[in-house]
């Protein structure tokens, strides 16, 4: 039997407003309950990018830049992981909070005008389970920031693009859901083979 992915758009474009891999009582433990009413336009925001991608497939969305104001970074940093390594600056999301509006409105400022360059990565390395090292590339905790700003504005148009059984980093989505749609469509053929796959290197 013939299984062929359907492309279903995407509807939900708030399905990661919760900065990932973090619970409720992490963030309220790390005073980050701020941003109900900026996640509520933010939301808003990017079911209306997700409208215009959805209807207008062909056509380039040109003016996401005017989406990047307060409220977006307020909610992005909300979504950014507070508990990560820092970048070659040495500085804590803690110490970044302490004037925090300050720091975005900075943020904003350079991203819009054009003057923003990312810093440098900090390279260290961790074990892998053969003996060799894996590299991993540490951004600054203001990097991380703006890229989960990009994230949000991007997220919404390309989630059209997707199709229903691409799993792999999706708001909403996860190894265990992917997982468990693998099952149940083994259930109704009543059993197949199933190839795992990866790319070396």
């Amino acid at each position: 039997m013939l299984i062929v992915p359907m492309r279903v758009a995407n509807r939900k474009p708030c399905g990661s407003q919760r900065r990932e891999g973090a619970d409720r009582q992490t963030e309220a433990s790390e005073g980050n309950t701020m941003g109900t009413t900026e996640s509520e336009t933010v939301c808003t925001r990017q079911g209306r990018i997700a409208e215009l991608a959805g209807q207008k497939p062909k056509f380039r969305l040109v003016s996401l830049n005017k989406y990047l104001d307060m409220d977006w970074m307020r909610e992005a940093y909300r979504r950014t992981r507070k508990d990560g390594a820092t970048g070659v600056d040495s500085m804590t999301a803690k110490e970044y909070a302490e004037r925090l509006d300050e720091r975005l409105a900075d943020l904003i400022e350079r991203v819009k005008a054009g003057t923003y360059r990312a810093p440098p990565v900090r390279r260290t390395y961790i074990p892998k389970d053969d003996g060799r090292m894996r590299p991993l590339g540490i951004t600054t905790f203001e990097e991380k920031v703006i890229q989960r700003a990009g994230v949000m504005l991007l997220e919404p148009v390309y989630e059209q693009e997707f199709l229903d059984c691409s799993y792999g980093y999706r708001p909403g989505r996860s190894a265990h859901t992917a997982l468990e749609a693998i099952w149940k469509q083994t259930m109704r053929m009543g059993g197949c083979w199933l190839i795992d796959a990866d790319i070396k290197g």
